[in-house]
């Protein structure tokens, strides 16, 4: 049996400088079977090299978008990358089923906390309708939406909690977790 692998496309516009992302990142890092992609270190142009990517797209089971939530959407650096990688005859359309079967995990996080995002809340829609354009790419690619990890109030989160979350994460990553979910 092939070990599952799992590739996990970072999209900060700087992980340098990053608080949250970075120590996301850092804790899966080590886990066997996982890959990580530094999107804007990989892509500083923004030109990129589509049919690498598709590549390891098809090398790996599980693919996470990890991200912090920008504007309502995701980074322009990963917008930029699913315009590029995820194209009709590969993703979508006729003959494009190289994605069918797969996970997807989004890991993001957000400025507010939770409560701003419900219908009453600062923001007036709950993350759940917020994500729906990423449900549908992932609907559209055959790809299986795994549940999302949250981390709301980014900017307020104590040092423990932020380790905590994790922990959340290699745990979600973690081979033993993979394949329960295959």
């Amino acid at each position: 049996m092939t070990p599952h692998r799992t590739l996990v496309i970072v999209a900060h516009p700087d992980l340098a400088a990053s608080r949250i992302t970075a120590q996301l990142t850092d804790a899966v890092r080590d886990l066997d079977g996982v890959t990580i992609r530094d999107l804007p270190s990989a892509y500083p142009d923004r030109r990129v090299d589509a049919g690498r990517e598709q590549k390891l797209l098809r090398e790996h089971d599980t693919i996470v978008l990890q991200f912090p939530w920008h504007w309502y959407s995701v980074p322009g650096v990963l917008k930029e990358w699913m315009d590029q990688v995820l194209t009709y005859g590969f993703a979508y359309g006729a003959g494009g089923d190289a994605l069918h079967g797969k996970r997807l995990q989004l890991v993001t996080s957000t400025g507010g906390p939770e409560s701003s995002y419900t219908a009453e809340g600062h923001n007036r829609f709950t993350m759940t309708e917020l994500l729906r354009p990423l449900e549908a790419t992932a609907h559209l690619c055959g790809l299986n939406m795994a549940e999302p990890l949250v981390l709301h109030s980014a900017r307020q989160v104590s040092a423990e909690e932020l380790a905590a979350h994790a922990a959340r994460y290699r745990e979600l990553l973690s081979p033993v977790a993979a394949t329960v979910g295959s």
